[in-house]
C-alpha cells in the first residue's frame, strides 16, 4: 500500500452569519451561554439554523409528509465512489446532454458542478437545478445519490419540487450546496455524512472528497470517466 497521503477536497461552504438561505429560512445564529472568565473555565455555544444551510442532506420528510426524517436513513449511499461532472454555465436545468460525456461506467454517486465560482455569501434566485428526467436517467444506471452545488435540486421559484418527488419516488437521497469550484472532473470517494437527527427533515453534512484508487492502477491522481467500465466494483 502506497504511503502517500491521500489529497482532499473541502466541498462544504462555511457556516456562519449571513450564509445564504432560501428566502424565509432560518439564518445562521450564534450566541453564547458561557464565556471563559472568572468562575468559567470555558466557551460554550448556543446555534439555531436552518438545517439547509450550507452543505446539507435533504431526508424524505422534506418533500414527503409521512417521508423518514434524516437520522433513520442508511448511511451507505453518503459515502463511497462517486463521479464529479462539469455542467458549468448550462442552466436553468441540468439536461441528459450535458452529462451524457461523462456517464460511462458511471458510479452510484453523481456530483453535479454548474458554477465556475460558488456564491458563498449571498442568495442566488437563478439557481441551476436538474431536470426531472435526468434523475431518470441515472437512477436507471444504477445512481443512488445525486448531489449539486447550488442550494436546490429544483428551481428556486418551484412550487410542485417535480426533482424532488422523483427522488422520493425512486428513493434517491440528495446532498444541495456543495462547492466544486476546484474540483476537476473525475472520480472521487465521497464521505458526507448526515447527523443523527431523528426527527429532522435534513442535516448538515461536512462534505469532502479523497482521491479514488479502488480501481485505477498506477494512477496517481483522481479517476477519470474514460476508466473502462469493468474496473468498477460499486461500493
Amino acid at each position: 500500500m502506497s504511503s502517500r497521503a491521500t489529497h482532499i477536497w473541502d466541498i462544504s461552504p462555511p457556516v456562519q452569519i449571513g450564509s445564504p438561505v432560501f428566502p424565509g429560512d432560518t439564518p445562521y445564529r450564534q450566541e453564547w451561554a458561557a464565556r471563559i472568565g472568572p468562575g468559567c473555565p470555558v466557551n460554550v455555544s448556543t446555534i439555531s439554523l436552518s438545517p439547509h444551510v450550507g452543505a446539507h442532506a435533504d431526508a424524505p420528510l422534506h418533500y414527503d409528509a409521512d417521508g423518514a426524517a434524516i437520522g433513520g436513513l442508511d448511511l451507505t449511499p453518503f459515502i463511497g465512489h462517486c463521479r464529479v461532472i462539469h455542467v458549468i454555465g448550462k442552466g436553468p436545468l441540468i439536461l441528459w446532454e450535458h452529462l451524457a460525456h461523462a456517464v460511462a461506467g458511471i458510479p452510484p454517486r453523481v456530483l453535479v458542478r454548474t458554477y465556475d465560482r460558488m456564491p458563498t455569501d449571498a442568495w442566488d434566485p437563478n439557481l441551476a437545478a436538474y431536470a426531472p428526467d435526468t434523475i431518470e436517467h441515472l437512477a436507471a444506471l444504477g445512481v443512488v445519490l445525486i448531489a449539486i452545488d447550488t442550494a436546490s435540486i429544483d428551481p428556486a421559484t418551484s412550487k410542485t419540487l417535480d426533482s424532488h418527488q422523483v427522488i422520493r419516488r425512486l428513493g434517491l437521497r440528495v446532498l444541495e450546496n456543495l462547492v466544486l469550484d476546484d474540483v476537476p472532473e473525475g472520480d472521487y470517494e465521497l464521505i458526507a455524512l448526515p447527523l443523527k437527527l431523528t426527527q429532522a427533515d435534513a442535516s448538515p453534512v461536512r462534505a469532502v472528497l479523497r482521491e479514488w484508487r479502488g480501481e485505477a492502477p498506477g494512477r496517481t491522481g483522481p479517476a477519470t470517466h474514460e476508466l473502462s467500465p469493468e474496473n468498477y466494483d460499486y461500493p
